[in-house]
């Protein structure tokens, strides 16, 4: 393998980003994948998939970066997280600039991404600090496990001496590096950062600035902006895969059939339709109604609607589609679009070419079912990857392809229903379990009804009323204290949720004996 130097984003002509792998910075081999400015269509730079020894760097990661963690307490731990908070929040600026210039992200979007990551970074170093000297976490209370309490079993959570190795999607490429990144090495394990290639430049970046600093601990952190096509063949039964990204590939990796064999966990988050329920009892004027437009055009809009947790169905009693259209079209129009790093617009491109081809091949099969009340698939401008945002409107709410097709850009679809709590939840469960379903009402009958029918198919459920009306994030945000996943088409994954995002990277086991040990040393507050 030959070193090669660190490559700083200039954006100058054809910069070819690199791996950091075993200590070093190579420069990658074979056929260029090549990025863009996806506002200009300008030629940024390039990927290129090749040149990485996948073995040697999982040995790099289990034999230098594991052992020099898990000689740390997590209060230990947490002060390299706090630390990477600081680094990412001091280059604020000039992250914002790559993430608007190569994955066409608004000054507020790029915002979003970032504080998401050192905020969510700053959260588990906090939780770190908590633990002060421990090494393990017990789970829960002991118990008796035999006729006296002499004979005593606790549960309690060690670090895995593994390897997690994430793949990153390209529409949130700090907050999802950041996030996974945060509950694994605060767990003791060492990470590879694969990042998604379209947006790939600020994830590069970030790496720099990661490595640069020299705040973790050499073998720690690892870093691939290419392919990572053959190293799923090479994990082992302590390691552990967090993917995010399609639902097609979400399953071609879990049915790799070394990670079948060897029982390597994998954690999925995919595709979600996430819907939008509007209570029949919420009134034009109202707080309620217009926290849900607020909500609705912030989630069309933000990112161009490329978040997995965007709204892609809007659930609206029958008599009120008509004012819901009109006032949401109002906003929409409102929108400026153009390129991201101007200070005025509110939404830039898609990531890239093939993002556009696919967002307007989706949204012609969503035509063909819906009626278009604002947008469509036609081009707005002559250049770059940039689509309007836009409305339809379903002609038939159970319309199979509403429920399955996420088009993941400014779309969303408006499904008229009778009002009813039970059809409110069959529309919403057939799209065969989400990230987050969010509900607006102030009536808490028809709230819990459909929280108890909506539930089992959602890993979080967003609630609107009068009284969060200026006191809550919108169902977009994904918070670290709180669990990110879902199930079914959604992945079956769940990430963060507080300690829980540090369970993926732990094993959970029983340590059975004499109470005075098994208590003294391995119970709550002990170790």
């Amino acid at each position: 393998m030959q070193r090669a130097a660190t490559v700083a984003i200039v954006f100058a002509p054809m910069i070819s980003l690199q791996s950091y792998v075993q200590g070093r910075w190579i420069t990658g081999t074979g056929d260029p994948k090549t990025l863009h400015d996806p506002a200009t269509e300008a030629v940024l730079g390039d990927v290129r998939p090749g040149g990485v020894d996948f073995a040697a760097t999982l040995a790099h990661a289990r034999d230098v970066g594991g052992p020099a963690l898990r000689a740390l307490t997590f209060a230990q731990r947490g002060e390299l997280l706090k630390a990477l908070a600081t680094k990412v929040h001091e280059h604020r600026d000039e992250l914002i600039e790559i993430a608007g210039k190569n994955g066409g992200n608004t000054r507020g979007d790029a915002k979003f991404d970032l504080d998401g990551c050192s905020g969510t970074l700053a959260f588990y170093a906090q939780l770190g600090a908590g633990l002060a000297a421990q090494k393990h976490l017990p789970d829960g209370d002991g118990t008796q496990l035999g006729r006296t309490p002499r004979f005593w079993g606790q549960h309690i959570f060690v670090s895995r001496p593994g390897v997690a190795l994430h793949i990153n999607a390209f529409n949130f490429p700090a907050w999802g590096m950041g996030e996974k990144m945060a509950c694994a090495l605060l767990a003791g394990v060492p990470v590879i950062e694969k990042a998604g290639t379209p947006s790939a430049m600020l994830a590069f970046r970030l790496a720099q600035l990661i490595v640069d600093s020299k705040i973790l601990p050499e073998g720690a952190f690892q870093f691939l902006p290419g392919s990572a096509v053959g190293l799923l063949d090479l994990l082992g039964p302590m390691d552990a895969v967090a993917f995010t990204g399609s639902s097609v590939t979400g399953a071609l990796i879990r049915g790799n059939k070394n990670l079948v064999a060897r029982n390597v966990r994998v954690n999925i988050e995919a595709d979600s339709i996430n819907p939008a329920v509007l209570g029949p009892d919420v009134e034009s004027g109202g707080d309620t109604f217009e926290q849900f437009l607020g909500n609705l055009a912030i989630d069309m809009t933000q990112k161009a609607g490329q978040k997995c947790t965007a709204v892609r169905r809007i659930l609206v009693p029958t008599d009120k589609v008509a004012e819901v259209q009109e006032a949401l079209v109002e906003r929409l129009r409102a929108v400026r679009i153009g390129n991201p790093l101007d200070g005025d617009v509110r939404m830039g491109p898609l990531a890239s070419s093939e993002q556009l081809r696919d967002v307007r091949a989706g949204m012609q099969r969503l035509q063909a079912v819906s009626d278009t009340i604002l947008g469509g698939p036609a081009a707005i401008r002559d250049q770059g990857y940039f689509v309007g945002p836009t409305l339809l409107c379903a002609k038939q709410a159970d319309a199979a392809v509403l429920h399955e097709l996420e088009v993941f850009g400014p779309c969303a679809t408006i499904l008229p229903y009778d009002g009813a709590v039970a059809t409110a939840v069959d529309l919403v469960n057939r799209g065969g379990g989400g990230l987050v379903a969010s509900a607006y009402s102030d009536d808490r009958t028809f709230v819990e009804s459909l929280v108890h029918g909506i539930a089992p198919w959602h890993g979080r459920i967003w609630l609107g009323s009068e009284k969060t009306m200026g006191q809550a994030l919108g169902p977009g945000a994904v918070l670290p204290a709180t669990i990110h996943g879902g199930p079914g088409r959604a992945g079956g994954g769940e990430e963060l949720g507080g300690m829980r995002g540090l369970h993926p990277y732990m094993q959970r086991t029983a340590v059975q004996g004499d109470r005075a040990v098994v208590d003294r040393a391995f119970g709550r507050g002990q170790g």
